[in-house]
């Protein structure tokens, strides 16, 4: 199974799926995901809230990690900053691409760039991942 199956399969069940996170294609050099803005996503009708994208950012930013992970560690988010530009409304596709800017031992930050259908920016998400080491 290629990372985007992995991927996939592991929020299978989970709040990314919850959301409706559709991975698009992922490898260690970075993570592009969708999501639909359904109206219990909102938190005014018609406008998603803004917990949502930010959610689906912070889902892009752990799954790189995992996929830059050593065996047997495991990530959990320490920082997340947001800067929200335009407004997501209902029944649009939101796309996620997410890039490292660090990708180190103990951690690795993330940015998410996410925008509407038409490219434009709706919100930018930085994000610092720390890496748990396995238990031996």
């Amino acid at each position: 199974m290629d990372a985007v199956g992995r991927l996939q399969q592991a929020v299978e069940g989970l709040f990314p799926s919850l959301l409706g996170v559709r991975f698009l294609e992922a490898s260690p050099e970075g993570v592009r995901a969708e999501m639909t803005v359904r109206d219990d996503l909102c938190t005014v009708p018609g406008i998603a809230h803004g917990g949502a994208i930010m959610a689906f950012a912070d889902t892009l930013g752990a799954a790189g990690t995992l996929l830059n992970l050593p065996p047997g560690a495991s990530t959990t988010t320490i920082e997340s900053k947001t800067n929200f530009f335009a407004p997501a409304r209902a029944g649009s596709r939101l796309l996620g691409e997410c890039v490292p800017l660090h990708r180190g031992r103990r951690t690795m930050v993330w940015q998410t760039r996410v925008t509407d259908e038409e490219g434009r920016l709706l919100a930018l998400v930085i994000q610092t991942q720390m890496v748990l080491e396995g238990r031996g």
